[in-house]
């Protein structure tokens, strides 16, 4: 019989390399018996072409009935039919009727059970206290602010903000357009000599076109709040005490301009951190402001038939343009010019005037202080009003959060701070001294 048989050597099937007097092939478990003996005269191909050292073996064309692999059975390699069981357990992929495959059934004992498809192996469980990703919800995020399970980055603390103190609140985000969020702001409640309480905000804007302007907004903010904190109880006028926490604001972010002089070797032509800065102290009487740079102070009444009033002046090209008459207020608005500012702190300006002011309201009201990344949107006075929720006095964090939401539903072209101050009601009988 093996005289009878075709001398191959590749198997039809799988092209596997055979030896001679191989019956079945030793890759696929071909039966080389079913290859019919070829015709003398039967025409012939080249399985995949020649290569370089002759040509490979002639394989006459298949029949009109060709036998597939799945159309055979196969045998084990002593020659006997494999048993008739179901599917190898362990087997990579389920062996097709033919196919035999060179690794054998693992034993009884080592068989394990397939994972319930319905029950999902998530990641380990984050220890106790670290920070768990916000996208998967179940990764721990290492110190580079990247989750260990999927991979995605976390938002930076300062992206999104937001802080009670007492009667007052204040919301920062980043914006939709900054891939950092350059403000800052500090919020503080004190009292006074004489036991009446005092409420302050100080906000602080970044300017993007100096260098680390994220730290100097920092570092300023939180300078005035401890200078408001030390003078305040003192009896320091509030509004001499909002001057000499513009002051110490600034000399924070002066110092952060003494750098290693090997810092300056690998920038040397950066410039020094810079940003501005807005503060509000209230009273129960009184009313103050204080500013260097651009960010504002509105005076929002909680009757909305009087008018509500900017009680700042912008440090600004456009500002400059008004004062001098020589535009009105749309005209050098619209100038691209508009907010280049004029007044900020840092090490690099020119020098410093803080701005401040106080008032006397005459009846209860709400102090919106702010970057200009909310009053872009909402830049007139009477604009501003009607975006504050008329309930903002009771609800200072819900209505920060609404301006912050006014500014992005407007583009959120910047970084977006607002602190939100009531003013209470004066007392009965006090002057207006």
């Amino acid at each position: 019989m093996m005289s009878q048989m075709p001398q191959l050597s590749a198997c039809p099937s799988c092209e596997w390399p055979l030896e001679s007097g191989d019956r079945f092939c030793g890759a696929c478990g071909y039966d080389l018996s079913a290859v019919p003996a070829r015709p003398d005269d039967s025409p012939t191909i080249a399985m995949n072409g020649a290569p370089p050292g002759g040509p490979w073996p002639e394989v006459p064309h298949p029949p009109a009935e060709v036998h597939l692999p799945a159309d055979l059975r196969g045998t084990e390699s002593g020659g006997h039919e494999p048993p008739p069981s179901g599917p190898v357990v362990g087997s990579p992929v389920p062996p097709v009727p033919g196919v035999r495959f060179d690794r054998s059934p693992e034993p009884d004992e080592y068989v394990l059970q397939a994972p319930d498809p319905r029950v999902a192996a998530g990641p380990p469980a984050p220890a106790e206290g670290s920070k768990v990703c916000v996208a998967c919800r179940a990764g721990r995020v290492d110190d580079d602010g990247y989750c260990e399970n999927c991979g995605h980055a976390q938002p930076r603390e300062r992206d999104h903000m937001e802080q009670e103190a007492g009667p007052i609140a204040a919301v920062s985000d980043r914006g939709l357009r900054h891939h950092r969020n350059e403000d800052a702001f500090s919020l503080g409640t004190s009292v006074l000599p004489d036991g009446s309480p005092a409420t302050f905000a100080v906000v602080c804007d970044g300017v993007s076109s100096a260098t680390r302007p994220d730290d100097a907004s920092l570092a300023a903010s939180r300078a005035a709040a401890e200078a408001l904190l030390t003078a305040l109880p003192q009896g320091t006028h509030p509004q001499q005490a909002m001057h000499e926490a513009i002051v110490a604001a600034s000399r924070a972010v002066n110092s952060l301009a003494a750098e290693p002089a090997t810092a300056r070797e690998h920038q040397p032509h950066q410039n020094a951190p810079a940003c501005t800065i807005v503060g509000s102290i209230v009273a129960p009487s009184l009313l103050v402001v204080g500013w260097v740079g651009d960010s504002r102070v509105y005076w929002v009444p909680t009757d909305r038939s009087s008018p509500p009033a900017r009680l700042t002046e912008d440090d600004s090209w456009a500002a400059q343009m008004v004062a001098a008459g020589l535009m009105n207020e749309a005209e050098a608005y619209a100038d691209e010019r508009a907010h280049a500012i004029t007044g900020w702190l840092g090490a690099d300006a020119y020098e410093l005037d803080p701005h401040t002011a106080s008032f006397k309201p005459d009846r209860p009201g709400v102090v919106v202080v702010c970057t200009d990344g909310l009053w872009n949107y909402a830049e007139a006075a009477d604009e501003m009003a009607e975006a504050v929720p008329a309930d903002a006095a009771a609800r200072p964090l819900h209505t920060a959060r609404v301006l912050v939401g006014h500014a992005l539903d407007g583009g959120g072209h910047d970084n977006v701070t607002v602190a939100v101050v009531p003013f209470p009601t004066p007392p009965q009988g006090a002057g207006s001294a």
